[in-house]
């Protein structure tokens, strides 16, 4: 499966971690002191859903457009889809698809900064061209892992990081664990979220027993699937580990995940769920 995101941008996976995004940046927003973004597999600004990756595969009809024409959203997704509709827009018709970065941009207030990482060098020319002028963000051309110990702890005491990664290498989950855990000892204070994705072959339950064992408190899971997650090929479901998740995001995302899968899965496969991997 090609994990570049063009290919997927706003299917299920994304509507569920934008969800989330925003609601960590919007309890970030609530205190005057500004915060740090770093997102470290940050792709484009935004994709057209008229270019030929995105159109080709569609996946945003099974995704952000149900949600979009679905009635009475939970809060969390109200707002979600406020963001969607003033950055994608035309007219009455959506044309594109926000990406992390646009979507935390549309967040933060202007003394806060933003670090996005992009090793391809197409998509990071592509974000700095759909950035330039927003003197809150830094675009970096290099490795997401090598930049995430690079770029913490930040001079702001708080903030979020968002690890995406494109699960292409046979290695990825293990770069992941021992990436989030070394990035952890440098920033013990700083909000995580660690994006998988749910197939067939149990490795993100392999991830998330290592994560489990590691003595890293606080740990959140937010996990959606559309699909049995022992079907064999695609992407079953989408998830997310969250370290020292603000308080109240549990209840937050709890309210949402249901109606989310009611309007993604509606034929009813597949699962939603919110719970504590590690607790306090």
């Amino acid at each position: 499966m090609n994990y570049r995101h063009a290919y997927h941008a706003g299917n299920f996976a994304d509507v569920v971690k934008h969800v989330a995004l925003i609601a960590v940046l919007d309890h970030l927003g609530r205190k005057a002191s500004p915060y740090f973004y770093l997102d470290s597999h940050a792709g484009r600004g935004s994709y057209l859903l008229t270019a030929a990756e995105t159109a080709r595969a569609g996946e945003y009809r099974a995704g952000v457009l149900r949600v979009l024409e679905a009635a009475a959203p939970p809060p969390a997704v109200a707002r979600y889809l406020d963001l969607v509709r003033e950055l994608g827009l035309e007219g009455s018709l959506l044309v594109a698809y926000p990406g992390s970065p646009r979507i935390a941009l549309a967040c933060m207030r202007l003394d806060d900064r933003a670090a996005l990482v992009e090793s391809q060098p197409r998509e990071a020319e592509a974000l700095r061209a759909e950035l330039r002028g927003d003197h809150r963000a830094a675009v970096h051309e290099r490795d997401g892992y090598e930049a995430l110990l690079g770029l913490v702890p930040p001079r702001e005491k708080r903030g979020l990081v968002l690890i995406d990664p494109p699960y292409e290498q046979p290695d990825e989950f293990d770069r992941l664990f021992q990436s989030l855990c070394a990035a952890l000892r440098l920033w013990p204070a700083g909000i995580f979220m660690a994006w998988y994705p749910i197939k067939h072959g149990g490795a993100a339950g392999r991830f998330l027993a290592r994560m489990e064992a590691s003595g890293i408190r606080r740990q959140l899971l937010v996990e959606l699937s559309v699909q049995r997650e022992d079907t064999p090929v695609g992407l079953n479901g989408g998830g997310l580990l969250i370290v020292n998740p603000p308080w109240q995001l549990d209840e937050r995302l709890a309210g949402a995940l249901p109606w989310l899968h009611a309007r993604l899965a509606p034929d009813g496969r597949g699962r939603a769920r919110v719970a504590w991997l590690v607790p306090e």
